[in-house]
Parts: C-alpha cells; sequence; structure tokens
C-alpha cells in the first residue's frame, strides 16, 4: 500500500517536470554539450542582497541586481555538433504552444533564432526562452521566474541613457 503511494507521488512529481526540462536533462551527461544550470538557491542570493547599502557605481549594475534577483533559474545548452538536427528535435520536443513569440529570425542559410516567453497575463514573464539552431551551433536557454516587464523596462533605460542619442556627437563636431 505504502508502494503504491510513493509510486503515485513519484509520477506525480515526474509528471510536472516541464517539456523544457526534460529536454535539458536528456543531455545533462552528454559530452557534446556544454551545460549551465543556475538554480533557485543560488538565484535567492541575490534577492537577500542589501543592493541599497551596496556601493555601485552604476544605475546599470543595480538595475542587473534587482532583475537577477526575480529570477529563480537559469538553463543553458550547447552544442556545435549539428545543430540544426538538435534545433528541429527541440522544436519537436518543446510544446510551445503556451508561450508568446517575440521574435523569429531565419535565413536561407538555415539559421533560426526564436524569442519566446511565457508571461501571467499581467507585467510578470514566468519564462523567456530562447532558441537558436543551424549555422555554427545549438543554442537553448530557459529564464524562469517572475520576470517584472518595468524592471526590463529600467535596466534597458539605463543602458540607453549612458549614450549619446544617434546625432548628438555629429552637432558637437
Amino acid at each position: 500500500m505504502m508502494l503504491g503511494f510513493f509510486g503515485i507521488l513519484s509520477a506525480q512529481a515526474q509528471s510536472t517536470t516541464s517539456a523544457i526540462d526534460k529536454y535539458f536533462q536528456q543531455y545533462l551527461e552528454d559530452g557534446r554539450f556544454t551545460v549551465v544550470y543556475v538554480r533557485s538557491k543560488l538565484m535567492s542570493m541575490f534577492g537577500k542582497l542589501d543592493i541599497e547599502s551596496m556601493e555601485m557605481d552604476d544605475a546599470e549594475t543595480k538595475a542587473i541586481m534587482e532583475l537577477a534577483s526575480d529570477l529563480k533559474g537559469i538553463s543553458i545548452l550547447v552544442t556545435e555538433e549539428t545543430p540544426n538536427k538538435f534545433y528541429k528535435e527541440a522544436k519537436q520536443k518543446i510544446d510551445t504552444r503556451e508561450y508568446e513569440i517575440l521574435m523569429t529570425v531565419r535565413n536561407k542559410d538555415e539559421e533560426n533564432v526564436e524569442f519566446l516567453v511565457k508571461d501571467n497575463g499581467e507585467d510578470l514573464i514566468e519564462e523567456l526562452l530562447l532558441m537558436v539552431g543551424g549555422g555554427e551551433q545549438f543554442v537553448l536557454m530557459s529564464f524562469v521566474g517572475n520576470i517584472d516587464m518595468n524592471k526590463i523596462s529600467t535596466l534597458i533605460n539605463e543602458f540607453d541613457d549612458d549614450k549619446e542619442a544617434p546625432g548628438e556627437q555629429q552637432n558637437k563636431q
């Protein structure tokens, strides 16, 4: 009886694993891949840092730290062997119907880039997914957490504020 109960719990735990996690797990020990996993425990350390008391020289660093504190995990999978094959396999195995496509780039050399997001319908992104295939390498990156769109905007603005507007430099000459 107890064995059956634990069997059900184990099956439920496995069914909650996303297709992306299963895809990463498939190649975790494969020597053809570079694998990077940053899990929630490490990411939670960013949330515990007292950003206000830190002496940061620039607003960009502060914006990055605040954004990183919202992440629960980062998974990166990269290979240079048969990149188009792995891209097609990932597209087939990962159910992207619950994602919104932010950007797609394809060219005649069968190089593909896709940015996808899964959001909660508000200003929070639950996952940002990047898939690159063809050309010289296959890359699959997943950023999971409660990523605040307002913090992304702040970060973008901080980087944009450091640069002069096009034409300003020409006007000074």
